[in-house]
Parts: structure tokens; sequence; C-alpha cells
């Protein structure tokens, strides 16, 4: 493991996937008859796994949780990924890093990670896509980071983890990996406004 590795959080990092996860969470609701989320909701869905979502919204009615869960399987995500945007430049950045680092993204999405890197050309960058179907635990464990190393073949201290959320903040704190946030939702030092700025702090970190 002597090789360098920059993993990148999904949902606010790579993609502002913000209407996505709102319209995807509402389609539940709407076949179970329930209003939209309201903006706290909204907002909680965002950083939440999946499974996490549907868990802490409906836990406090069993047969809904249940029903919510089976909808939720039966959804097809298809039209969902039209309502991705992926961040301005991430593919220029993604390019330029893949010349001297290993990349890898890890994220607390599920089922749809093979198909947002299939969807959106992901595959042409990323050594490693990790989902928190491959691993026990959701972010803020570290799970899904350090099992993304592993497939990277990259020790810990050799890392970067790039998120949007404290969750990930902690994750990457908890694998023992350097952080850089992408806007201000955390508590970080070290972050950066735009993805395109990613480059630029990388090369201050000594790895």
């Amino acid at each position: 493991m002597t090789s360098r590795a920059v993993v990148f959080d999904c949902d606010g990092v790579l993609f502002d996937s913000w209407h996505a996860n709102v319209a995807y969470y509402n389609a539940i609701r709407q076949r179970l008859g329930l209003a939209p989320m309201d903006p706290g909701w909204q907002e909680r869905a965002h950083y939440l796994a999946g499974s996490q979502v549907i868990e802490e919204m409906f836990k406090h009615d069993r047969a809904l949780f249940a029903e919510a869960r089976r909808i939720a399987r039966l959804i097809d995500y298809d039209p969902f990924y039209a309502l991705m945007e992926p961040m301005p430049g991430v593919y220029d950045v993604l390019a330029l890093l893949r010349q001297t680092w290993r990349l890898g993204m890890a994220t607390n999405r599920g089922s749809t990670v093979p198909g947002v890197v299939e969807r959106f050309g992901l595959g042409a960058y990323l050594d490693a896509a990790v989902g928190v179907l491959d691993v026990a635990r959701a972010k803020p464990h570290p799970d899904v980071v350090l099992e993304c190393l592993k497939r990277l073949g990259v020790a810990p201290a050799s890392a970067v983890y790039v998120g949007d959320a404290e969750n990930d903040l902690l994750a990457a704190r908890a694998a023992g990996v350097q952080f850089v946030a992408v806007g201000n939702g955390t508590t970080s030092q070290r972050a950066v406004r735009d993805l395109r700025d990613l480059p630029a702090v990388l090369s201050d970190l000594g790895l």
C-alpha cells in the first residue's frame, strides 16, 4: 500500500442531488397517501442513508414502516437520475486528479451506486465505488471509507475523504484519513467552496 487516494462522497460533492432525493422520498410518501416532506425532513433525507431515512421517518408505526420499505424496494430510481446534476467542473477535476491519485467513491447510497456510476460515466475515473450495502454500518461509521480504501489498495494514512456533511467528517476521523469539506456544512477547518478548488488544497497536504 504505497499509493495515495482521494475518496469522494456522492451527494453534495460529486452531484447536486437535492431535488432527486426529495423527489424520491416524496414519491414513497405519495404512494402511502402522505403529504410531501417538510423542509426539516428534506434536509435530513439528503444526509442519511436510504434505510435510515425510511426507519426514522416511519418508525412510529410498524405497519407503515413495513409498507414504506416494500414501496422503496419496488420504485424504479431511473427517473430520479435525471434530477441529479454533476457539480461544476467535476469531470475535469476527476480527470486531473486521476493522473496522480487513486480515486474512489464512498457513499451512504445503497442499490443506486452502480446506477450512478453507469449513468454518469464515473467508471472512467473511479477505481472503486462503495455504498452502504457493501458494509455493515452507514456513515458516520467509517465502514464505507475503509472498504473503499481496501479495494483501492491504499492505507488510510495516504488517503483523503471529501465530503459535505458532519457525518462525512466523523467517518473520515474514524477511518484515520484526512478530510476536505465541500461547502460549509461541516466544522472542518479545511474546506473548499467549489470542487474545482480541490486540487490546490490536496497539493498542500503532503501526501
